[in-house]
C-alpha cells in the first residue's frame, strides 16, 4: 500500500487545504503528518519545539512519515521540514510526490507568518527565505511533479496536481470515473 499522492512544500503552500480537496476528488482518505504528530504528542507542534526541542520533533516527524507512508493509501501531506531528513527523502523515492511551490508574498497572505510556527518566530520573512533556500533543492529532489500555487485557488491547485499525477486524463473528468473506465 502506498499513498496516491504525497504533498510537500513550505508553510503557506496550501498542503492541508489542497490535500483535502485532492483526496475528495480522488475518492480517498486524507492524512497530515503534522496532525499525526500533534495527536501522538498530545500538544501543538510549537509546544513540542519549546518543551523538547527541534531534534525531538524531527524524530517524531520521521516516525510519523514512515508510519503514514506504510499505512495510508490516500493523499498524504508532510510537514514543511520533513524532507530535510535523508531517510525520509529515501522513503519518498518512487512515490507520487508533488511539490507545491509558493512565493513568499502568497505564503504571507495564506498564513500571515505570525501564527505559532517555531522556525519562523524571529524575523519570519527573512527566516522563510532562508528555509526555502535550504529546502527548495530537497523539495525538487523528491518531487515527481512541481505545481506552482501562485495566483491559483486551492481548487485550481488541486486540479493542477491531478493533471500532474494523471497527465492523460480529460480536463474536468472525475478521476474515479476515469479509473472505473480503465477497470471495465
Amino acid at each position: 500500500m502506498t499513498p496516491r499522492a504525497v504533498l510537500v512544500g513550505p508553510p503557506g503552500a496550501g498542503k492541508s487545504t489542497v490535500g483535502a480537496l485532492l483526496a475528495e476528488r480522488l475518492g480517498v482518505g486524507y492524512r497530515d503528518t503534522d496532525a499525526d504528530i500533534v495527536e501522538v504528542a498530545g500538544k501543538p507542534i510549537a509546544e513540542i519545539f519549546i518543551d523538547e526541542g527541534e531534534p525531538h520533533f524531527r524524530e517524531l516527524e520521521r516516525q510519523a512519515v514512515r508510519a503514514a507512508v506504510a499505512e495510508h493509501a490516500g493523499v498524504l501531506s508532510l510537514g514543511g521540514g520533513a524532507i530535510m531528513d535523508d531517510s525520509t527523502r529515501a522513503l519518498l523515492r518512487g512515490l507520487p510526490v508533488v511539490f507545491l511551490d509558493v512565493a513568499l508574498a502568497d505564503a504571507v497572505k495564506r498564513v500571515g507568518l505570525d501564527v505559532p510556527r517555531p522556525l519562523l518566530a524571529v524575523n519570519p520573512r527573512q527566516r522563510w527565505r532562508e528555509l526555502m533556500a535550504a529546502r527548495r533543492p530537497l523539495y525538487t529532489e523528491v518531487a515527481s511533479a512541481v505545481v506552482s500555487t501562485g495566483g491559483r485557488t486551492p481548487e485550481d491547485v488541486a486540479e493542477a496536481v491531478l493533471d500532474a499525477l494523471e497527465p492523460g486524463r480529460a480536463a474536468g473528468e472525475d478521476p474515479r470515473a476515469a479509473r472505473r473506465k480503465e477497470e471495465a
